[in-house]
């Protein structure tokens, strides 16, 4: 996932990269001179200043908790009035004097927003949250104060009207045509009145973000499932079970058993328990995390933001928050995506059922009986639903079949992806073979947190081109889930290069024992360094443009194309070695995964296909639908409307923990990851009819898609690589949906 931050003019962009060479310090001083004339207010403040690390990387052996609050206040002042003196220009309208002039705004703003963001994600504490909740609708203010600013509007608009007669290059072009469409998108050319009700709900749903963020952590970290002995968690091998007793130490209760919560439906544990009522107690503390009546109940935030989004969709000119959202979007309209969705719903339930009968089997034979079961909350039909298996079975019997029918135990696949060695040589590698960029870890550069690694990038003629930053171990001051950003966004109208972040999930191992990955943890790594590439790879001007600043429905293109590499047979032979031996997989174990192909595709689509119209019927409500009594039974309804309601397959996250729409800019936007996996199967089979993974092929990818960032329009973009409009056939083929006719 990509993970966006509130918007401000100089952070629209946001993924980054450093380097080995100390930033010039004129340049520095140049990108702040346009507020030398205000004293300094924040004396011996690490961000009253860019950092004189490489690249600008954070000096996080400076910075302290009690320095973001301060900065945030002064760098919101400074570039107030930064902007105001563009506004209040007495010279007519020109491209430099106003759109150059708001791309070089809210330096310090943007350096203090990028680090406080990513740490109040990562590594929060009360101090960062109690920064975040005071600041948010004050940032949310302050994005108004900008974008609603009369005066500056009418000299954009001027611009944007001319545009085609002042002989602009094409990046500059789209640049103007960006920031109008923001300014309008924001609320422009609203009445005064009109945008008076605006800036209070956005300062409302600002900080209805923050509290939902602040509940949700809290209900994933209170919901772990707490063990008083080993037995309760048979099944789950030696490392886990260490983990495990690591992790209740870590919580002050030495001597239990804690398997925190990941932030999807199902948990991977649930794969390994043998203990029925252990997996019961498992699911049910997943699905109900968020919905104890206590404080951290989300319920009641979810329902105001969802008035509030349809509210200011009517207010913008739109039907729906939907409509208001996919308008900017690859998608245009709701009904597209929806299509989209709907159509590969029918299939991946039809495949999971099939999966479904062969774990049925299993299950029976296993002894277990029907017993009446009501999950009507989570399901219309879960209630006294026949037949043996039950959500919190799935991923058990799954397990159980890839063992008998396809002599595959998760377990021994582990010991093959230890975790330095899925990086170094998978992640690095594949990227190495394909962009020819190499990889130099760095000590000398300081850490928010002692499990954090730092690597320098080299581009293939052996410049420095990025900093990398790998957080991947689970903490319960976290957010779940994984997802890329960066400290410091490439620019080449500030001179900046990218410091990028990839942050994961993954159960840190007891003190001695190896980090050992599940296949998805492989694939998680794989795509999020898919982010990482799309920003480090960043060739452009102006910051707006820079990066990932590209629609929501292809931000995860790049991401999920990568992960195609984690299966390249020379890419997978580098870096699946046994961790104590180093030998290589076995040939008859890789040809189990093999055999095994597409089993467990109709789950995994189904849940994610049924999370994306939960989104879509939450944001596709008008002003007048949105009271919204019961969430439980809006969520009930909305997966019967849609028929994705299958009782055995939740959704991958419910609506009272789906943190992409409530917190993390997905609203109306999940549909994005099945929209870019047509064009991530698409563009792979591009590479399989063109030589596969060569120098070349990956060159002719970075020159025309990793590198534009939001220069161009991106259906235009990739039809220029691909040499036409994405096909949906592949990714039927890859998930099992449809039988194979493609040839290479």
């Amino acid at each position: 996932m990509f993970r966006t931050r509130i918007l401000l003019l100089t952070a629209a962009a946001v993924l980054a990269s450093s380097c080995s060479t100390m930033t010039d310090k004129s340049a520095s001083a140049k990108k702040d001179a346009v507020v030398s004339d205000v004293t300094d207010p924040l004396p011996g403040n690490p961000f009253a200043e860019p950092s004189t690390l490489p690249f600008e990387a954070p000096a996080f052996d400076h910075i302290r908790d009690s320095d973001f609050q301060p900065a945030i206040e002064e760098g919101m002042r400074r570039q107030i009035a930064e902007v105001q003196r563009i506004a209040n220009n007495k010279e007519p309208a020109t491209f430099d004097n106003t759109l150059v002039a708001l791309e070089k705004t809210g330096a310090l703003l943007t350096r203090v927003q990028r680090v406080f963001s990513a740490l109040a994600q990562a590594n929060t504490n009360d101090i960062l949250q109690r920064v975040q909740k005071e600041e948010a609708p004050k940032l949310a203010a302050h994005n108004d104060a900008i974008f609603l600013d009369a005066k500056l509007f009418a000299r954009v608009k001027t611009i944007y009207e001319k545009r085609e007669s002042l002989g602009l290059d094409a990046e500059s072009l789209r640049l103007t045509e960006r920031y109008y469409r923001l300014f309008v998108r924001a609320g422009a050319q609203l009445s005064a009145g009109d945008q008076e009700v605006l800036r209070g709900h956005n300062k409302e749903l600002s900080s209805l973000a923050t509290q939902f963020r602040s509940k949700l952590l809290a209900a994933t970290r209170d919901g772990a499932l707490v063990a008083d002995d080993k037995d309760a968690l048979a099944g789950l091998s030696e490392a886990d079970l260490a983990a495990a007793l690591e992790a209740g130490r870590a919580r002050m209760t030495p001597g239990k058993y804690v398997v925190p919560l990941q932030n999807t439906t199902q948990q991977p544990a649930l794969a390994s328990l043998q203990n029925r009522d252990t997996r019961e107690k498992l699911f049910t503390a997943s699905i109900g995390r968020a919905e104890q009546h206590d404080d951290n109940d989300t319920r009641k935030t979810i329902t105001r933001i969802a008035e509030l989004r349809a509210e200011k969709a009517r207010l913008l000119g739109y039907d729906t928050w939907a409509a208001y959202t996919l308008d900017d979007q690859m998608a245009k309209t709701p009904e597209r995506a929806i299509k989209l969705m709907t159509d590969m719903a029918a299939p991946a339930i039809n495949k999971a059922k099939g999966e479904a009968r062969e774990m049925e089997k299993l299950a029976k034979k296993d002894g277990i009986r029907f017993k009446p079961w009501d999950l009507s909350y989570y399901s219309p039909s879960a209630k006294n639903e026949g037949g043996a298996l039950r959500p919190w079975d799935w991923d058990y019997y799954a397990e159980q079949v890839r063992k008998r029918q396809f002599q595959l135990d998760s377990e021994e696949i582990k010991q093959y992806f230890e975790l330095d060695n899925v990086l170094q040589n998978g992640v690095f590698y594949a990227a190495n073979q394909l962009y020819g960029i190499t990889f130099k870890e760095r000590h000398d550069i300081p850490v928010y947190q002692r499990d954090v690694r730092v690597f320098e990038v080299f581009d293939a003629d052996g410049s420095s081109l990025a900093l990398f930053y790998a957080d991947y171990f689970k903490r319960d001051n976290k957010a779940g889930g994984a997802w890329a950003t960066a400290f410091v966004g490439q620019s080449g109208l500030l001179g900046q290069k990218p410091v990028i972040t990839n942050t994961c999930n993954f159960t840190k191992p007891a003190p001695g024992q190896p980090a050992l990955l599940s296949h998805d943890n492989v694939i998680t790594m794989f795509h999020e360094f898919g982010h990482a590439l799309h920003g480090m790879f960043s060739n452009v001007k102006y910051p707006l443009l820079g990066g990932t600043s590209v629609p929501r429905d292809f931000v995860e293109f790049p991401s999920q194309f990568n992960e195609h590499w984690a299966e390249e047979p020379s890419v997978f032979a580098n870096y699946a070695k046994h961790y104590k031996t180093g030998e290589p997989m076995p040939a008859e174990l890789i040809a189990k995964i093999k055999k095994a192909g597409t089993y467990g595709q109709g789950f995994a689509t189904t849940e994610n296909v049924s999370a994306a119209l939960l989104d879509m019927a939450w944001h596709t409500l008008s002003r007048s639908m949105t009271i919204v009594d019961n969430v439980d039974a809006f969520e009930r309804s909305a997966l019967k409307k849609y028929d994705v309601d299958y009782p055995l397959v939740p959704p991958r996250y419910r609506t009272s923990y789906f943190a992409h729409i409530w917190s993390n800019g997905y609203a109306a936007g999940y549909y994005s990851y099945l929209w870019t996996a047509v064009l991530r199967d698409d563009a792979f089979y591009w590479f399989k009819e063109h030589g596969g993974m060569t120098r070349e092929n990956g060159q002719r990818f970075r020159e025309m898609v990793l590198s534009r960032g939001g220069t161009e329009p991106t259906d235009a973009l990739y039809r220029a690589w691909r040499g036409r409009d994405p096909s949906v056939e592949p990714l039927l083929e890859v998930r099992g949906l449809k039988a194979a006719r493609h040839t290479p």
